[in-house]
């Protein structure tokens, strides 16, 4: 019997001087990036935490410790490659992505199709079974003083044998 598993993924970072602004995979010309152990691509970290929740599998830090300086500055998609992996070995398939991406500015929409498409190509899908959007804060709160960004993601897995 195939069964459908939902999980939730969120994360936060600081934005910084002398960093590249990573999400989704895509560098967006930006005056700050975000600080973190690895790129701190929030995007693909909440991606990441939704789709190891859905499984069961615990979550990012577990499998990428930031104490681990093998994950130093590493690149987000290729852990979210791992993760793919990791989800294929314990009998799920990825059925869609939904992620919000929340930050003042730059805008995202002009590289949205770009985003869909790494997190897509990372995760094996088509990019139509992968969404992103975008919103501010508002000017409230620390996305709105543009002191960092947050994204929140869903994912939902099913079973692979079906």
């Amino acid at each position: 019997m195939q069964e459908h598993r939902t999980g939730l993924g969120w994360d936060s970072h600081r934005l910084v001087e002398g960093r590249p602004l990573i999400l989704g995979g895509v560098e967006l010309e930006h005056d700050r990036g975000l600080d973190g152990h690895s790129d701190a691509d929030v995007l693909t970290h909440a991606v990441i935490d939704a789709l190891l929740g859905a499984a069961g599998l615990d979550d990012i830090g577990t499998h990428f410790p930031d104490t681990d300086e093998r994950w130093r500055g590493a690149d987000s998609i290729a852990l979210l490659t791992e993760v793919a992996g990791l989800l294929a070995a314990a009998g799920f398939a990825v059925v869609n992505v939904d992620a919000t991406v929340c930050l003042e500015r730059p805008k995202v929409g002009p590289r949205r199709a770009d985003m869909r498409a790494r997190l897509a190509t990372a995760l094996g899908l088509d990019p139509a079974r992968v969404n992103v959007k975008a919103t501010t804060g508002e000017r409230m709160g620390f996305v709105g003083r543009e002191e960092g960004v947050s994204a929140m993601a869903v994912a939902t897995l099913t079973t692979a044998g079906g």
